[in-house]
């Protein structure tokens, strides 16, 4: 079993390309959406839940299973018998910090490997930030984001 944590703000295709490779690795993938309370956060963390849910019902894996944890993430893989945390890798840029907290994670939980996947070549540019800032300036998400993430951008208020 593997965990893929993320505070999934929102959820892109990039990381459903990502839970859908993971699925076809691990017998059982986590999406684990965390509650960061460092990030200001554009939706709660049971809108993220509900559209996390929503957005991966298409993959029609039953290996998947969407949850929300706080804490430590080593410390939770462990506590669930993940035997692997899973992270996106999108550019070099990404590596630096990734590599640090792969690291830190194997001290906390040294039974917990840290798997790196890279995501498809059409996302590698793709980020929630990214995707947060093109819609509050009214640029169309609709081709980088699941649909239900989509129309929930379109309800909320400007």
């Amino acid at each position: 079993m593997a965990v893929y944590p993320g505070t999934f703000d929102p959820v892109t295709n990039g990381h459903i390309s990502l839970i859908e490779r993971a699925s076809g690795l691990f017998d059982k993938v986590i999406v684990a959406v965390v509650e960061n309370s460092q990030k200001k956060n554009f939706f709660d963390i049971d809108k993220r839940v509900e559209l996390m849910n929503t957005s991966i019902d298409d993959l029609n894996n039953k290996n998947i299973e969407v949850t929300r944890f706080d804490g430590l993430l080593a410390a939770y893989a462990e506590k669930i018998g993940a035997c692997a945390i899973v992270r996106g890798l999108r550019a070099i840029s990404d590596f630096e910090y990734e590599f640090q907290m792969a690291l830190m994670n194997r001290k906390i939980a040294r039974e917990v490997e840290t798997v790196f996947l890279m995501p498809a070549l059409s996302w590698v540019y793709l980020s929630s930030s990214l995707v947060k800032e093109l819609a509050r300036n009214g640029g169309d998400i609709s081709g980088l984001v699941p649909e239900s993430v989509n129309q929930a951008f379109a309800k909320r208020p400007s």
